[in-house]
């Protein structure tokens, strides 16, 4: 493992880069093969902060093909012991309405196919994920909305779809019954890897649309168009929010996540 080079990894576009302190690309081979894209390390608030694409640098890599195991290894390997992962997503419930935000601190996976443990044997693994996010990090992402003005859900659960299709109104109405906030196609198994590296993890959902209009006729269903156009236009405030959360993170080092891999290992 090299010297620390990072606290915090965030998976965001290249709009944040701009606002880095003394920027600069570090390229990481991992042995999953090559990340999304290369790491873009700098300061924020005194604080070394690596990004990442998660899509790639043109968007390339749709929400099943992208190399989770890597993107969160190379985070590792250079030294973070938090992450904050950004995504659009869908809103399931009324009260949560497009341009809102919402930390989730649950998920539901509806995904299949994707490789979602470092922890293939021959020793066997078992992480415990019964609260996938850290309550410390969304603590502090609560009071920097606050401060910033603005309209925030403090929990909720995210439910992932393996993508790249939209759900049909009968998924959604499912998910939606179940009292779920939030739908998404990238936070599993980001959050889990995440845990499995022993990394504290923070959502940020911005809500870009009501699915598929929650059985409202007057509500239009999700399109790729609609997704874009609010992402775009609220861009700036989750580049606002994150450079206030970043400066504020304890990185307490007591956190559970931070030793997860203790007792997890099974050996008879």
């Amino acid at each position: 493992m090299p010297p620390q080079q990072i606290q915090v990894g965030i998976f965001g576009g290249s709009g944040f880069y701009s606002l880095l302190e003394d920027a600069r690309e570090v390229v990481v081979d991992t042995p999953y093969g090559p990340p999304s894209a290369p790491v873009v390390v700098g300061e924020v608030g005194g604080r070394q902060v690596g990004f990442m694409p998660r899509h790639g640098l043109r968007h390339e890599f749709p929400p099943h093909k992208v190399n989770y195991r890597a993107n969160l290894w190379a985070m590792k390997h250079l030294g973070a012991t938090d992450v904050i992962l950004p995504c659009a997503a869908g809103s399931l419930q009324r009260a949560v309405k497009p341009g809102d935000f919402v930390f989730c601190d649950q998920v539901v996976d509806r995904t299949w196919g994707r490789a979602d443990t470092f922890y293939n044997g021959p020793v066997t693994t078992h992480v415990s994920f019964a609260e996938p996010y850290d309550a410390e990090m969304r603590s502090v992402a609560i009071d920097a909305a606050a401060g910033l003005g603005i309209s925030a859900h403090e929990r909720g659960t995210i439910v992932v779809i393996q993508g790249p299709r939209f759900s049909t109104k009968a998924e959604s109405r499912w998910y939606s019954s179940m009292g779920w906030e939030v739908i998404n196609m990238t936070q599993y198994p980001e959050v889990i890897l995440a845990r499995e590296l022993e990394m504290a993890a923070l959502n940020i959902s911005l809500i870009t649309d009501y699915d598929v209009g929650l059985d409202d006729p007057d509500i239009e269903p999700v399109s790729t168009a609609q997704v874009v156009e609010v992402f775009n236009a609220n861009n700036a405030k989750l580049r606002e929010l994150l450079f206030a959360i970043v400066p504020k993170l304890p990185c307490s080092p007591d956190r559970p996540a931070l030793s997860a891999l203790e007792g997890a290992r099974f050996s008879p």
